[in-house]
């Protein structure tokens, strides 16, 4: 149990964390670095602490019921594979933290940076670790999205905005067709647990939907980890702050793809598709990658390109599939993040020193900065293969698992030649990198005079240096447990034999390493005009610009077509395209409902009916009146609306639903009240809806009364039918006798609610909290012209004087109901579990004392005496109801499980308790909320208010 929680903290410990530092302040950036180095810190305590569990082939799972019933359980699983990448993310994680306390100005908004960072291993976090194959997803895609806020970072530059952009929109689309790929394997498999999966590697493989299922599934891994063709998004990912590229962009986000090809290898390796689609892709990608980075000036253009070049190394060697290449893939892994994140921080340091990132502009810099220039000439040999570094035993395993594979193929003979290829641009690129920047003569023309960094910007990069001496020189003693835990969670306990010496002999792989160090060597040797072509490089590199296609691509899927098919489908204005849905609607259903037979009894007709269909009588001329009266009389309209929903009210309480009446009555208040203060807003009564001028305005009323008319009749008979037909036993009749006895509540609405239903609450409460922040950004900019309203400006002033000095009794009375209807809403509050009321209720109650106020006085009077906040109440609500929704993980039950009991309070007696009254009070919060945002903005633009009076930004940001 223990083990199960400390999973679980590991994943939540990071967006805690990165809650909290979003709330810091701008200026002082060491209370975020703390936050962050101790959060990353704890992750590392929290894996030292499960090693002993999940070394030599152990594995720690820990469930957390979620919704079971459709297979989606929040599962936790670390076995070696997960741990060693877990090191990763926290590891280089703390190294990036301390880096950018130095990087960062004291300007800019470190805390953004830091909650985005934390969020961001939170949610690598999540997806490394999730069980459940579905959960895995979702943490992949909130893995693109927090990196779109992170490369955007700098949002006031072009560059960032685009890169973030082209960023999630390849990224989460590929995450999309990870879905679907991940709801078939659930389907094929009959589970969504990631080691049910994994077990049935030869189910899914002779499955007829496994090519699309492969398809899907390489898509989404594609994506994330920048194979071609999709590789145009990381170089202009660049954009981001450099520790963010230190962290995303070479030790985690892009290592997810391969991350997920590596772990699902045992269900969908092994074939013939997975060798020619995943270990082309990889060649394709490698030699592409690393050809381009040999033409970049920009350091970290350059180093983008690298990495695209490694990860396809990594790809083709998850491709070939074999134990040893899926060992010496997991080995590179490790080796580029560590590598590759002291390079960008490096040529971050260079930039923040020098002032540029040009290669062009920077020579003789180890003048300047002599240790900067040796920890990255160091990183920059390993990058490149050079022995006693830890590249230099990757790619050896590299060369020899493309030159001990055979099938026979074409690909797979082309492989070596592919592989010494790519070795020798790595290495001419490296070689151009160290000579370039750091020898020759002293530069003469940069921003500023470099000089080293403080010590502690530095420190990060040499602790990643000397891990690649130390896995160079001592490969076995450093890595060698670690790796081996990692492999036997991929391939099984049955390893084959391999060896992490330096020194294996004269064999092939060293003959191919040697014969591409030369090669390297000779390309950089050759004109210098050659490879200083400009930033696009020969005719080759511009053909291959997949990211110059990109904007036009974009522009074709979401603004052409789209305009295209709007021009041919869809019907000129809202009305038009209402009345086409709901037609839609009704034919959908007669060929649906059509062919069944309806033997459904008459019910039996006495007075008590009629009665009844009397009062429905009443409501059905109230609700044509309303429609008869909106093209001439707005407020005759809205009252008879009124009484179409008090008849609802009173049909509620006819058919013994009071809970529904009370909120039905308290609705149609809130809504009649905020129609109210914005009908001024609505257009002129004599412009002609468009689509519509062909009918006169009697023909179209008429048209659509009997549309109306037609669509409620078969509501009804539908609904006879399902009542009149039910069976003996009904879902209701379960609730009646299991709201008391499971829920501790005698209100089965209220129980539904907040207890059996409690998930589906949950979501709708954050939809009318997206709601009501939506309605308010859209009003706040909306400033409609004098004459585009029903009445002119200073009509409508004169109007509100008067109305002012009519309503002056009303507005007294309004003002004194205040307090008691404060009281009514924390009586129906206290009383909603047991008796008709609840947080629902009470919250409108709430509001539509605040709105009375609004109604009886103008803006000034009111915001001057009543300070709301309804941003905070909407997140005040939303978090109440989540923490008590988790609350119940701590006993190790589902989320949102009620407990309840009964309190002897003295005087008083026993009352009754229950945590649901918690997620009632959420519920509560979030109402009055979302109803007084709306409020707010409709109030500022349908009332008088003198422009001292307008919310100040921090108000409207509040």
């Amino acid at each position: 149990m223990v083990e199960q929680n400390l999973l679980l903290l590991l994943v939540l410990t990071p967006f805690i964390s990165a809650a909290l530092a979003a709330t810091l302040p701008v200026g002082s950036r060491n209370a975020e670095t703390w936050l962050a180095g101790l959060t990353m810190a704890v992750a590392l305590g929290i894996l030292a602490v499960l090693y002993p569990a999940v070394a030599e082939g152990g594995r720690i799972i820990g469930e957390f019921e979620w919704a079971d019933s459709i297979g989606l359980d929040l599962t936790f699983r670390i076995d070696g594979f997960a741990w060693l990448f877990m090191v990763l993310v926290a590891g280089i994680g703390m190294l990036v933290i301390l880096y950018a306390r130095y990087y960062m100005g004291p300007d800019d908004p470190v805390p953004r940076l830091y909650s985005c960072l934390l969020a961001f291993a939170g949610s690598m976090a999540g997806l490394i670790l999730s069980g459940n194959i579905i959960m895995l997803v979702v943490f992949w895609e909130l893995t693109s999205l927090v990196s779109f806020l992170l490369i955007g970072y700098w949002f006031h530059r072009q560059d960032a905005r685009d890169g973030a952009r082209m960023a999630l929109v390849v990224t989460a689309s590929g995450g999309l067709c990870l879905l679907v790929a991940m709801v078939l394997i659930g389907q094929i498999v009959g589970s969504y647990q990631l080691d049910d999966v994994l077990k049935a590697g030869t189910k899914i493989t002779a499955h007829p939907l496994y090519p699309v299922v492969l398809i899907l599934f390489l898509l989404g891994a594609f994506t994330k980890s920048a194979q071609f063709p999709f590789h145009f998004w990381l170089p202009n990912a660049m954009a981001a702050p450099t520790p963010v590229s230190s962290y995303l962009h070479s030790a985690t986000m892009v290592k997810a793809g391969v991350f997920l090809l590596l772990r699902f290898h045992p269900a969908l390796g092994g074939t013939d598709a997975w060798f020619q689609i995943v270990t082309g892709i990889g060649l394709i990608t490698l030699l592409l990658g690393a050809f381009v980075a040999l033409f970049k000036h920009d350091l970290k253009g350059m180093l983008a390109y690298s990495t695209i070049s490694h990860l396809g190394l990594i790809t083709a060697l998850a491709g070939i599939g074999t134990p040893l290449a899926v060992i010496a893939a997991v080995f590179h892994i490790v080796n580029h993040a560590v590598f590759k994140a002291s390079l960008f921080m490096a040529a971050g340091i260079i930039d923040h020193e020098a002032g540029t990132r040009d290669m062009r502009r920077l020579s003789g810099l180890a003048k300047f900065m002599p240790i900067t220039a040796s920890l990255a000439i160091i990183a920059s040999a390993a990058m490149a293969g050079v022995p006693l570094l830890n590249g230099f035993l990757s790619k050896e395993m590299f060369f020899d698992a493309a030159y001990t594979h055979h099938n026979g193929s074409l690909l797979d003979n082309a492989a070596p030649y592919i592989a010494v290829l790519a070795g020798a641009f790595s290495a001419a690129y490296s070689l151009r990198f160290i000579i370039t920047v750091f020898f020759g003569p002293k530069a003469t023309d940069l921003p500023h005079e470099p000089h080293e960094p403080h010590h502690l910007m530095r420190l990060p990069v040499g602790l990643l240096v000397a891990i690649c001496l130390a896995v160079g020189i001592a490969p076995q003693v450093m890595l060698g447990p670690w790796l081996e835990s990692a492999a036997i969670a991929i391939l099984g306990p049955d390893l084959p034999y391999y060896s992490l010496k330096i020194w294996h002999g004269v064999n092939a792989p060293l003959i191919m390493s040697i014969i591409a160090m030369s090669l390297g060597v000779l390309i950089y040797l050759l004109p210098r005009r050659w490879i200083d072509a400009g930033e696009e490089g020969p005719a080759l590199m511009r053909a291959l610009n997949f990211g110059a296609m990109f904007d036009p691509a974009l522009h074709l899927f979401t603004k052409r077509l789209p305009q295209a098919a709007l021009r041919l489908l869809s019907a000129h204005g809202l009305q038009a395209q209402l009345r086409a849905m709901v037609l839609m609607g009704m034919a959908g259903a007669y060929f649906a409902l059509g062919p069944l037979e309806w033997n459904v009894p008459m019910p039996e007709v006495n007075s008590r009916e009629l009665v009844f269909a009397l009062l429905w009588i009443v409501g059905g001329a109230c609700a044509i009146g309303a429609a008869w009266q909106a093209k001439y009389h707005r407020f005759a309209a809205l009252v008879l609306m009124g009484g179409a929903g008090m008849v609802t009210c009173a049909t509620f309480v006819w058919l013994s639903a009071p809970d529904l009446a009370v909120t039905q009555l308290l609705v149609e208040i809130a809504t009649t009240t905020l129609l109210l203060l914005g009908m001024r807003w609505l257009p002129k009564r004599d412009q002609e809806i468009p689509g519509d001028e062909k009918f006169s305005p009697r023909l179209r009323r008429f048209r659509d009364l009997l549309i109306a008319v037609f669509c409620g009749v078969g509501m009804t008979a539908i609904s006879l039918a399902v009542l009149l037909t039910k069976p003996g036993n009904s879902v209701g009749d379960w609730f009646l006798r299991h709201s008391y006895v499971e829920g501790g509540g005698t209100n089965v609405v209220n129980v539904i609610l907040v207890d059996f239903r409690a998930f589906d609450t949950f979501g709708e409460i954050a939809v009318l909290a997206i709601v009501g922040l939506t309605v308010y950004a859209l009003l706040r900019r909306f400033r409609p012209a004098p004459e585009s309203v029903e009445r002119p400006r200073p009509q409508l002033e004169a109007e509100e004087q008067a109305l002012e000095s009519y309503l002056f009794v009303p507005a007294v009375i309004m003002q004194w109901m205040f307090a008691p209807i404060i009281a009514l809403a924390a009586y129906l509050f206290f009383r909603g579990h047991d008796l008709p009321g609840g947080g629902f209720a009470a919250g409108v109650t709430f509001a539509i004392g605040l709105l009375l106020q609004y109604v009886a006085a103008n803006v000034r009077w009111v915001e001057a005496r009543l300070t709301i906040l309804p941003v905070r109440w909407m997140g005040a609500g939303i978090c109440i109801a989540a923490a008590t929704g988790a609350g119940s993980w701590i006993f190790g039950m589902p989320f949102l499980t009620t407990h309840y009991q009964y309190l002897d309070i003295p005087m008083i007696g026993k009352v009754p308790a229950s945590t649901a009254m918690l997620f009632d009070l959420g519920v509560f919060s979030l109402v009055v909320g979302a109803i007084v945002i709306m409020l707010i903005a409709i109030a500022h633009q349908s009332l008088r208010v003198a422009p001292r009076t307008r919310p100040s930004d921090a108000e409207e940001k509040e």
